[in-house]
């Protein structure tokens, strides 16, 4: 309900009829001025606008001062004296101010001067209270308001209080919550106001706080890890933090878990780099007590990423029990290719460098692949590599489909990684980035590596291999580890003259490295053959089996010095078995050395053993040692005792006791030679020394002259003191500790001076280990062509006892190599089954060349043994060539310059190849790669497809291969006609033999077969494949079925082929 403004203000009623007529009524100045809408316009108002408001004024005066209409608001009640009212900025609003008392009539004017001194006063005040962006806004807000704002009723007898005095008293309200909050520093959260037309008060934006999935923010501790996982992107971060590993977000997520201890890493570390991930260590970089004296001191320890792996960049602890296997070390593989053809992806050179950061070996090749990648295949079933590095744009779709075949068909245990580049780079740019790395590697001033011969053995490099090489620097640069590419010298290319390359196939047919029943060594030739003491011998002898030699000269030496090695009563070389005996991996040593990552421990023991093997011939005269007839046994010799001098010079430097504690400030023996450890541990020492002087100061103070130190705990320098004494100690020492007995204490100064010994301390571990990675620099600058050159020969003489060890079983003999080119074996037997199994394994004589027929075709019943025997006849041959003693009673055979093999069936949909397909381009990668000094094994071939067809692709391949190649060949087939027919083609040229049985038949119908093993000339009668299912557990009846079918079919056609008198019956036995 609305009232007059008479009824609203009792006083204000009173006070105009006590002056009626002298002064107007207050109600007068909120009625509507026609002056102030023509004459007076808001923004031409004075300053004295602001000024306060004398009601005593004239009807003149106050209309020609008279302000913007302003509806009134109620009034509470006041004291008994009248108050002043006055106007407070905005102009554009009326405000009724108490702070003056009433005055009489002859008093009511006020001087202009007192008005301005008092609004001085009153504005400063504001402006104190609620500062000059207040002020200002509402000085803007008033020139700025439009008249439609300003422009008073209509109705100037009607008043329109009460509809404004909510909005007056909100106005007052907020005001006061601005001010509360000015005074008590907090943010308003009930304050919505809005400037008006964009003139509001020039408030700074506030920062935005991000808020965690709890809707808390985050601490800075997960604003660390959060900047950490966003500039590691495609890392598994493992975050140290006190002595455990965190994991967060997507790394949480792969191994399930969050908090795992620090000692666990290596086997959750290793397994996450196993299943092909990038694992970061993220470590604290700041120490405590340097910290306390920083200018961060009150902010939380820096943590970066310290250490980046992957399976092939984490180079393990020297003597590691997680080696996954002692013949393979994790590499990476990096090639580049090159179309023959612009557009065609059916011919491509490819160029690549495979290098194992852990052994410090690079190999690199270029060759010529075909439509099925053969060639690439055969690389990267020797290398094995863990991690794969190629462009993600230009590689032929081929090539594509063999690198995805490869990595999805790894075994589970070791998955392989892939890293991708955009594009690659220029030969001018790659050349570039090599020479600039080994120029800035040899700055050093390096007696041993020189740059102008690592960048001549460069050169000699193709183009598009130093592209491959540029890229692989560039990638392991990144994890600090390109320094494997300095032992320029040492890089050897894959396939030489001098080697025999076994392809893909002829490695997984005859399982040379591992079987295809579990994938593991065992049962493989590499089980056959490896008896080295060490894990770098048995690398370098996975390599030998894999390529066997070619090189008549080198192969010889080669078995004479393992002839040497079996006949031989030397007591030096027995000392050589005994020096190998436990011998750590020196190559990943000398690589973890070349890294910088190598312990104090590691290096005695690696220093330890370099001067064994040093020491051990250095009574021989190095010109003149001519123990051994073995040209290779006397140059071996000969190479050890120059690593004497090397050995002297480096345990001269070192104090051997405290390098096998780990001692990295004490294991020096010249300590001028790092002047910084001497000068901090001198002042450890000064440190301890004042500490041993505030002890007596103490004993005088606590008068306790037995008074010592005590340790609790890890807190030294204690002053322990039972609470039964009831000794006074001073105010400002600090309690440690307490227990119901003592009471222990720290005295300011004790605090000081520990807190300055332990920055002393952290100062000398940092020193000591500037200085250790200093030392393990002048090893690689000064030392590290000798050493790696004593580590390929030890590696050398390990292979040669392991082949030794198996010169020495029963049975086993010397190959002999002759000109004629002639493949004799007597007696010869499967190397691995006769190792398997218990019974003896049944030989077989096999005349190949010379008066015998080169091309052997094998027929006979199904299990009866072909496979077997033809696969003895290729084994024998790659271990005749590696230089091993074979499992025969006499082997002569001309040199071979490759052996081929097509067995089996298999599918390879992954890479869109049917099993009759992969049998086709096999056999078409043989028919072009084979020479007439090659052993060719084919077996069971054009069975993927229909009787006529397949019979017609035997034939002709065959054909080929006797007419055209000229080459040694062992045929299996199930085709008689078609061995019947070559035979009588070629009879010189062919021989059929097949695998010896006897069958008995049954009153039932059954037929009872024994399978006698052993090669006899002529075509089996019968493949007896009904038996067969019988053993493989098929249904009696659906046998019958068979048999019958069998039978009836085979007298169908017998009758056929009297009729026209063609061939006769026992041609069609396999039908």
């Amino acid at each position: 309900m609305s009232s007059s403004p008479s009824q609203s203000h009792p006083q204000a009623k009173s006070k105009s009829q006590s002056h009626n007529g002298a002064q107007p009524r207050i109600s007068a100045f909120f009625r509507p001025s026609q002056a102030s809408n023509k004459k007076h316009d808001l923004t031409r108002l004075p300053a004295t606008a602001h000024a306060p408001i004398d009601l005593t004024a004239d009807d003149d005066d106050a209309l020609e001062a008279e302000p913007a209409p302003k509806k009134r608001r109620v009034e509470r009640a006041q004291s008994p004296k009248s108050p002043e009212l006055t106007h407070v900025p905005p102009p554009s609003h009326w405000r009724y101010d108490p702070s003056s008392p009433s005055r009489e009539k002859d008093d009511s004017r006020t001087s202009t001067a007192d008005q301005d001194s008092r609004m001085k006063r009153h504005e400063k005040f504001k402006r104190v209270l609620l500062g000059d962006d207040r002020l200002r806004w509402k000085q803007c807000d008033s020139v700025e308001a439009s008249p439609a704002q300003t422009e008073p009723p209509a109705d100037p007898g009607q008043s329109s209080e009460p509809d404004n005095e909510a909005q007056d008293s909100d106005e007052s309200d907020e005001a006061f919550k601005e001010l509360t909050e000015r005074f008590s520093h907090k943010q308003s959260k009930g304050s919505t106001r809005k400037p008006t037309n964009g003139s509001g008060r020039s408030k700074g934006k506030q920062k935005s706080v991000e808020l965690g999935p709890c809707g808390q923010p985050y601490t800075p501790s997960e604003k660390q890890v959060l900047k950490l996982i966003k500039e590691n992107p495609d890392t598994v971060l493992m975050i140290e933090i006190g002595y455990k590993f965190y994991f967060h977000e997507n790394s949480a997520k792969l191994i399930h878990a969050e908090i795992f201890s620090l000692h666990r890493f290596q086997s959750i570390g290793e397994t996450l780099l196993s299943q092909g991930h990038k694992v970061g260590i993220v470590e604290q970089v700041e120490t405590a007590a340097l910290k306390k004296v920083s200018d961060t001191r009150n902010e939380l320890f820096d943590r970066k990423l310290t250490h980046l792996y992957t399976a092939t960049t984490f180079v393990d602890e020297l003597e590691s029990v997680d080696d996954a296997s002692k013949h393979y070390a994790p590499s990476l593989l990096c090639l580049a290719e090159k179309s023959r053809q612009p557009g065609v992806d059916d011919t491509v050179t490819i160029s690549l460098i495979t290098i194992c950061p852990s052994t410090g070996d690079v190999v690199w090749d270029e060759f010529d692949d075909s439509l099925m990648r053969i060639e690439l295949e055969t690389r990267l079933t020797h290398t094995r590599p863990a991690e794969l590095l190629f462009p993600d744009k230009g590689m032929s779709k081929p090539t594509g489909k063999l690198l995805k075949h490869f990595t999805e068909t790894a075994p589970f245990q070791q998955r392989v990684r892939v890293e991708r580049f955009k594009e690659l780079m220029s030969y001018t740019n790659a050349f570039d980035l090599v020479t600039n790395f080994y120029s800035e590697e040899t700055k050093r001033n390096s007696t041993d590596v020189n740059a102008d011969e690592l960048l001549a053995v460069i050169a000699d490099f193709p183009p598009q291999v130093i592209i491959a090489l540029a890229h692989a620097i560039k990638h392991l640069s990144k994890f600090s580890i390109a320094d494997a590419f300095l032992g320029a010298k040492f890089f050897y290319k894959f396939t030489t003259r001098m080697h025999m390359l076994l392809n893909s196939n002829t490695l997984t047919n005859l399982e040379i490295y591992r079987n295809e029943t579990d994938l593991s060594v065992k049962g493989s030739l590499m089980e056959i053959l490896d008896r080295t003491n060490t894990k770098f011998g048995a690398r370098l002898l996975k390599t030998w089996v894999g390529r066997p030699l070619v090189d008549k000269i080198a192969l010889r030496d080669r078995m004479d010095a393992v002839d040497e090695i079996v006949k031989s009563p030397s007591d030096k070389l027995v000392s050589i078995r005994q020096v190998l005996r436990k011998m750590p991996d020196l190559a990943k040593g000398l690589c973890r050395i070349q890294y910088g990552t190598c312990t104090p421990q590691e290096m005695a023991v690696l220093l330890r053993t370099f001067n064994k093997v040093a020491t051990m011939f250095d009574h021989l005269p190095e010109e003149e040692n001519k123990e051994f007839d073995s040209k290779l046994l006397n140059d071996i010799l000969t190479v050890l005792p120059k690593l004497k001098d090397s050995t002297n010079v480096l345990l001269a430097a070192v104090n051997m006791k405290a390098a096998g504690q780990g001692k990295k400030d004490e294991m020096w023996a010249d300590q001028d030679k790092f002047p910084a450890l001497y000068e901090n541990k001198l002042m450890i020492q000064t440190v301890e020394s004042e500490l041993a002087d505030e002890l007596k100061s103490i004993r005088k103070l606590l008068k306790k002259p037995s008074l010592e130190w005590t340790s609790v705990s890890g807190e030294e320098f204690l002053v322990e003191i039972r609470k039964s004494d009831k000794t006074e100690v001073p105010a400002n020492w600090t309690i440690v500790s307490r227990t119901k007995v003592f009471t222990r204490y720290h005295s300011p100064e004790v605090r000081r001076k520990i807190q300055e010994r332990a920055r002393y301390r952290e100062t000398l571990e940092a020193e000591a280990h500037k200085a250790f990675k200093s030392f393990l620099e002048e090893i690689i600058q000064d030392h590290y062509s000798i050493l790696r050159h004593t580590v390929n020969t030890l590696a050398t003489i390990d292979c040669l006892v392991s082949l030794s060890h198996v010169a020495l079983r029963d049975g086993y003999v010397r190959p002999e190599f002759s000109e004629d080119d002639t493949l004799e074996i007597v007696e010869g037997r499967h190397p691995m089954v006769e190792a398997l199994r218990t019974d003896p394994f049944v030989p077989n004589d096999v005349y190949m060349g010379g008066d015998a027929a080169r091309n052997k075709i094998i027929t006979g019943p199904n299990m009866g043994g072909k496979s077997s025997s033809v696969r003895m006849v290729a084994l024998i041959a790659i271990m005749a060539q590696i230089g091993s003693y074979v499992p025969a009673k006499s082997v002569k055979l001309s040199m071979l310059d490759g052996i081929l093999t097509r067995m089996g069936a298999s599918d390879e949909l992954a890479r869109g190849r049917s099993t009759f397909m992969v049998e086709m381009s096999e056999t078409g990668e043989i028919l072009q790669s084979a020479t007439d000094k090659s052993l060719v094994i084919l077996d069971e071939l054009g069975r993927g497809t229909s009787t006529t067809d397949g019979m017609s692709i035997a034939d002709a391949v065959l054909q080929h291969l006797v007419q055209k190649v000229r080459c040694k060949t062992l045929f299996i087939t199930h085709y008689p006609m078609v061995a019947m027919d070559l035979e009588r083609k070629f009879p010189a040229e062919i021989e059929n033999l097949h695998m010896g049985y006897m069958a008995e038949s049954r009153i039932d119908g059954r037929t009872e077969v024994t399978f006698l093993y052993r090669l006899t000339p002529g075509i089996a009668t019968n493949s007896f494949g009904v038996e067969c299912a019988r053993l493989a557990g098929l249904p009696e009846k659906v046998l019958e079925v068979a048999r019958q079918q069998s039978d009836a079919c085979r007298d169908r056609i017998e009758r056929c082929m009297r009729r026209n008198k063609c061939v006769p019956p026992s041609a069609f036995a396999f039908l």
